[in-house]
């Protein structure tokens, strides 16, 4: 039983706000019914939230459309937490604002029901002071559930942060602050401010609100009040514009922000000093402009951005579907160092977690609302609550983001069947305007996927095909796979398409385009006003997309599918061969044990594969060539099933014990025309750069240990060169951690990246083994590595390695010292120690 927790009467608090991440308890829902029968009962576990209840469950061969969840079943959860109110507290108002819970929770106060939402990826408060003892203990419970509703793994349970807010009857509303920059120049921006304040008393009341920004935490630089006269009941908006001079303006370089700190007063004569504080508020907002236009695209600032964008899901790897400050923030830093200034929350809102990394490291966000609308796409979607539930969803959508600088355009949809017809363009028109009645500072967009938008006709003519290549063997399906892509191509550049999405683009201020490259040019001629973005792409294609993006203006960029691995949709991206069954399976899966969809730039745990190093070279980010080798296990095995999204079955290394003098594959990605390759000083020949692709040099070798280089050129002149060195018989376990100083506010994470390296650091990529990590101190475990294929999951302590490595996650649970423990057979012991403040 878990210890309970005392709320800070609201007068105590800065803003009224305080963390209800801890002292959580869970288990799979059981009814008062089931409990009373004697079956079904199930332990109550502690967990700090954020929490994802799936992760720590079984995986099954036979679990229901597992190719999409990675064998995880689902359920139905419940969560229960005891707190006190202090009596003195009576009069508040009292909300639980929950960042998001997947999905259908029901929030329950002392056993009666004060609050629910449908959509598992949407922040919404619920009400509880009416249903709160005041000078007692009170209990808060949680249910929720994930069945066959989603396409990929979305987790389960509360699985974004929780806070209380206690307010005084006279306050700053509930996501009431907006901050605008409508006019900024070199000498000065103009911040303009509208906060809705609410009056629950039972008088009217004159409040004034007060208002200071302030500039990196340091200095202000700008301030004002004004007051306000609310009647009982009544809600008003206060407003102010300011003046910064001098602004430092908000971008992907330099994501300089601003604090914004309202205090909301009312003249007491009985109090010493005249007023009493009734509430206050800290908001961060960045200063930037946005414009837009076919001739010059996007500029922010002023200045043209080409989007260099990622497409993302929610999970974060052997954490499961949860949203952690730090692993948010990890994660935005590694995909910006890899290249990428821009993501797709696809295909749902973003966490406030993220965003707030967004803002604070400089990453462009495309934060996207909804996978269906009223056509579902699993058993059982949201398409059955949109009708009801989506005006509220966009409302809180935009309330979350609007003070977000790194938020630049809404998406209202992912792949929407409807867009293909005049109902489903009439859905997207109510969509974008409701956003625009609320924001109408930043650009509407959809991930219209014309090939989808033209399903109805479509289906007929693939089951045709479908039947015609089964007829033909093998052979047919696997050509019918390869082709998939272009036969895309094809029908979303056709009249037909161009008529069907006239609509659903029309409504919209830049035309999402996934998988639509065909289109880029033709619309320039079609459609001259048209503004594109290729909203989600293949990887493969990155070469010839961004091409069409620096050539053509009225594209602002690329998302490609995906920045980072994820779990689900599994094998997506895997290279099949024969030897492997594959041919003649007319899917993209795997089967089981199939993880993760093997398709991000970077894997499960953020190591970067081949294509990110292209994708770099390509976007002009990287003079250095990369060395990719394709795994020589697989050398002149027939390619069964390799879809658009799958990149070479390659890796970066040349450590490859027990394949001496075997043939072996090495691709050399340069922005060169030509690309030397050495071993050992000695050279194994030249290759002409772009005759299999684009920035991209072959050679057929063999397989000896030692030190390969490859030189690239242009013009006879040498641009960069590389090496990677073969591992020694020498295995010794190495273990990094990211960070050994960490917070124990639950926000933070320690990364410990477990490696199998000889004695110069080079990691060995075929003597993978199980590790097993051991934690002493007030810390929780996370165990896991890229392997998209694996029968294991990531909440016990032993994990096999892939090429090489795994990743241990230690997420602190209070203060004190951690000792983490790594063995694996025939190493030594490594260890790492974490003092938690």
């Amino acid at each position: 039983m878990t210890s309970t927790e005392t709320v800070t009467a609201p007068e105590r608090l800065a803003d009224g706000r305080v963390d209800f991440n801890t002292g959580w308890r869970h288990r799979m829902k059981v009814t008062a019914f089931q409990e009373l029968g004697g079956a079904g009962a199930s332990d109550w576990t502690e967990v700090q939230l954020p929490h994802d209840a799936l992760i720590g469950t079984a995986r099954t061969a036979d679990a229901p459309r597992g190719d999409t969840t990675a064998y995880y079943a689902g359920g139905s959860f419940e969560y229960r937490k005891t707190f006190t109110v202090p009596a003195e507290a009576r009069g508040s108002r009292m909300l639980l604002e929950f960042d998001g819970v997947y999905r259908d929770a029901m929030v329950f106060v002392n056993g009666a029901l004060a609050g629910q939402h449908a959509f598992g990826y949407s922040r919404f408060a619920v009400r509880i002071d009416p249903f709160v003892d005041f000078g007692a203990e009170n209990e808060v419970r949680v249910e929720c559930r994930a069945h066959l509703d989603s396409r990929w793994y979305s987790g389960a349970g509360i699985h974004r942060d929780v806070r209380l807010i206690t307010k005084h009857p006279l306050h700053i509303a509930h996501d009431g602050v907006r901050v605008t920059t409508p006019d900024v120049d070199a000498e000065r921006a103009v911040v303009e401010l509208a906060v809705t304040v609410e009056n629950d008393g039972p008088v009217t009341s004159t409040l004034r609100l007060g208002a200071v920004v302030v500039e990196e935490d340091i200095a202000e630089v700008a301030s004002g009040s004004t007051p306000i006269t609310l009647l009982p009941g009544e809600r008003g908006v206060a407003r102010l514009r300011l003046t910064v001079p001098s602004p430092a303006l908000w971008s992907v370089e330099d994501p300089s922000l601003y604090a914004l700190r309202l205090q909301l007063t009312e003249r007491d004569e009985t109090d010493a000093s005249g007023t009493v504080v009734r509430d206050e508020e800290r908001v961060s907002f960045g200063i930037r402009t946005l414009q837009l236009d076919p001739q010059r695209g996007l500029r922010i600032n002023g200045q043209e951005v080409k989007l260099r964008g990622a497409c993302i899901h929610a999970d974060n790897g052997p954490l499961g579907a949860v949203s952690i400050a730090r692993a948010e923030e990890r994660k935005v830093q590694a995909l910006k160092d890899a290249g990428f200034n821009a993501i797709r929350s696809a295909h749902h809102p973003a966490s406030s977690a993220l965003l707030d990394a967004c803002d604070r490291l400089g990453m462009l966000v495309m934060d996207e609302s909804f996978d269906m609308w009223t056509s579902g796409k699993s058993d059982f979607d949201t398409a059955f609550d949109f009708a009801q539930w989506w005006e509220r969803d966009i409302e809180v959508l935009v309330a979350k983001d609007f003070n977000h600088p790194s938020v630049i355009m809404y998406s209202i949809g992912n792949e929407i069947p409807e867009t293909g017809n005049r109902f489903g363009a009439a859905i997207g028109r109510r969509l974008a305007e409701k956003i625009r009645s609320l924001d109408g500072t930043r650009y509407i967009t959809n991930g219209i996927n014309g090939f989808v938008s033209m399903l109805d006709t479509i289906i007929p003519m693939m089951q045709a095909n479908r039947a015609a290549a089964a007829d033909a063997g093998p052979a047919g399906v696997n050509g019918m796979m390869a082709g998939f892509g272009q036969m895309m191509s094809r029908i979303q550049a056709s009249p037909q398409a161009t008529e069907r999405i006239e609509e659903s683009f029309a409504v919209l201020d830049i035309a999402g385009m996934n998988y639509g490259d065909a289109r880029y040019e033709l619309d320039r001629e079609l459609f001259p006003n048209r503004v594109i973005v290729g909203a989600e792409t293949w990887p493969t294609d990155i070469d010839k997309n961004w091409a069409l993006v620096t050539a053509n203006s009225h594209v602002l960029g690329d998302f490609t599918w995906t920045g980072w691995d994820y779990l689900g949709e599994t094998g997506i991206g895997v290279v099949k061969y024969d030897d492997d069954g594959a041919r003649g399976q007319a899917s993209f899966a795997t089967g089981y044990p199939g993880l993760t969809a093997w398709c991000g730039d970077l894997d499960l745990t953020g190591f970067r594969r081949p294509a990110s190093y292209y994708r770099e070279i390509v976007f002009g980010l990287r003079a250095e060539p990369y060395i990719a080798v394709q795994r020589p296990e697989h050398h002149g095995k027939p390619i069964a099933v390799a879809t658009p999204w799958a990149w070479t079955d390659s890796t970066g290394s040349w450590s490859w014990a027990g394949f001496e003098d075997r043939p072996i594959h090495v691709e050399v990605y340069a922005d060169a025309d030509e690309v030397e390759l050495l071993l050992d000083g000695a050279s194994l020949g030249r290759a002409a750069v772009g005759e299999s692709r684009a920035f991209r040099a072959d050679f057929e070798t063999t397989y000896r240990p030692g030190l390969l280089t490859a030189v690239a050129f242009r013009d006879g002149v040498e641009t960069g060169r590389t090496t990677l060195a073969s591992a020694s018989a020498t295995l010794d376990l190495r273990v990094h951690a990211d960070r050994t100083s960490l917070r124990a506010d639950g926000t933070d994470l320690a990364y410990l990246a477990i490696e199998l390296v000889d004695e110069h650091g080079v990691v060995h990529a075929t003597h993978d083994r199980t590790v097993t990590v051991a934690v002493d101190g007030p810390a929780v475990l996370a165990l896991g590595s890229g392997a998209p294929i694996t029968e294991e999951g990531f909440t016990s302590p032993q994990h096999r390695t892939f090429d090489g490595r795994a990743l241990a996650i230690i997420r602190p649970t209070g203060a004190g010292g951690i000792t983490v423990t790594v063995t694996a057979d025939g190493c030594a012991p490594a260890s790492v120690v974490l003092d938690v403040d």
